[in-house]
């Protein structure tokens, strides 16, 4: 029933050692003595001896001491001798139980924490806040609901604690709303309830959320703390979001938040995300004691920027200075070597997984395989690959060997693969867009139009593109068409002068990324007002001139958008920096840091 192991029913075995008996009865320390010692004692060794002596003095039953010291050997990591001393208590009162709940809740045994909170229930033990907010650790969904009822129940819902942990049980299963209910009921919100909320916010997307009431904590007068900066630096870079993050590390640097490892690597990880590799790589060169996450984090991020040899030497150096590489550390070096086509390099490094650095491959190493040997044209080494894995494909992998037929214009390859994965229910509307891009690549609009159908059958809807810029601190999002904005006359009067600008260049609109059977005329409208266009557009009249425009966009830029934002940054002698879904572009001069390989 229970995943520990049980202590005997005799102490442990200092009880049988002469020295640990006492000269006399009449010297020996009394109750209140002998509480003071188990509550200074700082290690199960010294646990151990009192133990010994409490049953050597028929002590072992004393209510308030075998307490103290189931507490102490749980603070001590000895949850056997803990639970041992549970069992034998004739009468455990709530202080007992919820101590020992507490114990299992810590040490991430949630089965058999709930079930002790069961037994409880049963003994007519009546939980009290500390119950709840231990047992609530080891809760999910359904069973936070209801151990919400019951401590509404008993008119301990608005317990700080209790609240708290309540709210922490419905933001992280993503019931956003509700914990915002819970959130806004609070009278005295400490900074662990606004930690949870943004968090909460922040990892089930709605990082623009989280951003403001992050803003509602400082205007409140909370102190954020580390574990804040590192919800909010993950909402920057969900969103791109660089002057706000930059304001982050100008707070922390000026208001006594310690930026330890893992607030640094978040400062990395933000960095790189919002296209500041430079500001990344100072606050990493700053760490006085990296782990491995920070390197893992500079390292995927020379990968996402395509500086490939940089994250390969980077990856060198750590691994000279003795870090052992982890799954994140391998997927990073291998999406370097995807990004820039060193298929040799790629090939080496993942054959040598389990020999060199002990890792099995898993689906996320096949899928950046995948992706190099595809994009690199060795499709049907890619396609090998796949069939004879060791481990369960997924849609991902299976996704990226498709996108790669795509770029080879690979049709027959291309159906197989569609096929395969509609029959094994593996599809998502990637599936058929990637299927839609490859027949009208191949001009085959008949195929174009079974699959729009198929689409249309089965309730399948294209995910659609948005690209996000901020100016101002104020991120400002867009998509394809978009009239909402409130400038956005100037923005199609920019996008038209735009036009004018790149064709004067020799542009030429590349009308075969549309998807629809329409006219030349109706295809170059549609391809004007993509979402990025749009993005870039605004950064254009809303910036000075000469300074970096900064955009996010959910898909894969399109090829035509590509073109043409060569070309702008040329024209206007402006750096341009996009993220898209698979890496950055850098445009300079008329020229992409990819190099036009993506």
């Amino acid at each position: 029933m229970y995943s520990v192991a049980l202590f005997p029913i005799n102490p442990p075995p200092a009880a049988s050692n002469p020295a640990c008996r006492p000269s006399s009865t009449a010297n020996s320390p009394g109750p209140e003595k002998l509480a003071a010692l188990i509550d200074k004692s700082k290690s199960a060794n010294q646990l151990y001896q009192i133990h010994a002596f409490l049953y050597r003095h028929n002590l072992s039953d004393h209510q308030i001491l075998s307490f103290k010291l189931q507490r102490s050997y749980s603070a001590a990591g000895r949850l056997d001798h803990s639970l041992s001393i549970f069992r034998q208590t004739q009468t455990p009162d709530v202080f007992f139980y919820s101590s020992i709940i507490h114990a299992h809740a810590l040490h991430n045994l949630h089965k058999d924490a709930l079930l002790l909170y069961v037994q409880m229930l049963s003994d007519n033990v009546t939980p009290n806040t500390f119950t709840f907010s231990s047992i609530l650790r080891s809760c999910r969904l359904q069973a936070g609901k209801a151990l919400h009822g019951q401590a509404t129940k008993l008119g301990l819902e608005s317990d700080t604690y209790v609240s708290t942990s309540l709210l922490d049980v419905y933001a992280k299963c993503g019931m956003v709303r509700e914990a915002r209910v819970l959130f806004d009921g609070l009278q005295d919100k400490d900074v662990i309830c606004w930690n949870v909320m943004i968090d909460g916010y922040v990892q089930f997307g709605s990082p623009n959320e989280g951003l403001s009431l992050f803003k509602q904590m400082l205007r409140a007068k909370v102190k954020p703390n580390e574990a804040t900066m590192v919800a909010v630096l993950s909402a920057c870079a969900q969103i791109g979001a660089l002057e706000s993050g930059r304001w982050l590390h100008w707070y922390a640097e000026n208001h006594g938040i310690d930026i330890n490892v893992r607030v640094a690597t978040s400062f990395i990880d933000m960095y790189c995300k919002c296209g500041s590799l430079e500001e990344a790589r100072l606050v990493f060169e700053r760490i006085t004691h990296k782990d491995v996450v920070a390197w893992n984090s500079m390292i995927v991020g020379y990968a996402m920027h395509g500086l490939s040899d940089v994250a390969l030497q980077l990856f060198d150096e750590m691994c000279r200075l003795g870090y052992k590489p982890t799954d994140i550390t391998l997927i990073g070096v291998l999406n370097a070597c995807g990004h820039s086509g060193l298929v040799r390099e790629g090939r080496e490094i993942f054959s040598s997984m389990a020999r060199t650095y002990g890792i099995e491959p898993k689906v996320e190493h096949y899928g950046c395989m995948v992706n190099l040997l595809g994009r690199a044209g060795y499709l049907e080494e890619a396609y090998d690959l796949v069939k004879n894995m060791e481990v369960e494909q997924d849609a991902v992998l299976w996704g990226a060997l498709l996108g790669a037929c795509k770029i080879h214009g690979n049709v027959a390859l291309g159906e197989e693969i569609a096929g395969l994965m509609m029959r094994q229910n593996l599809e998502n509307s990637g599936t058929y867009v990637l299927l839609s891009n490859l027949y009208a690549k191949a001009n085959n609009w008949e195929g174009v139009a079974k699959v729009r159908t198929m689409m249309r059958d089965g309730g399948v809807e294209k995910e659609h593109g948005c690209s996000s810029i901020e100016v101002n601190n104020r991120v400002h999002e867009f998509v394809a068409g978009d009239s909402w904005h409130p400038r956005s006359k100037d923005i199609h009067m920019m996008l038209e002068e735009m036009n004018a600008w790149v064709k004067a260049q020799g542009y030429t609109p590349r009308t075969d990324t549309v998807l629809h059977d329409l006219g030349e005329e109706e295809k170059e409208k549609s391809l004007g007002v993509h979402s990025e266009k749009l993005a870039m557009a605004f950064g254009l009249i809303s910036t000075e001139p000469g300074a970096t425009i900064r955009i996010v966009k959910n898909l894969r830029v399109c090829s035509d958008c590509h073109d043409v934002m060569k070309l702008v940054s040329k024209i206007t002698r402006r750096t341009i920096v996009m993220r898209d879904r698979n890496r950055f572009h850098h445009f300079e001069n008329g020229s992409c840091s990819c190099g036009d390989y993506w």
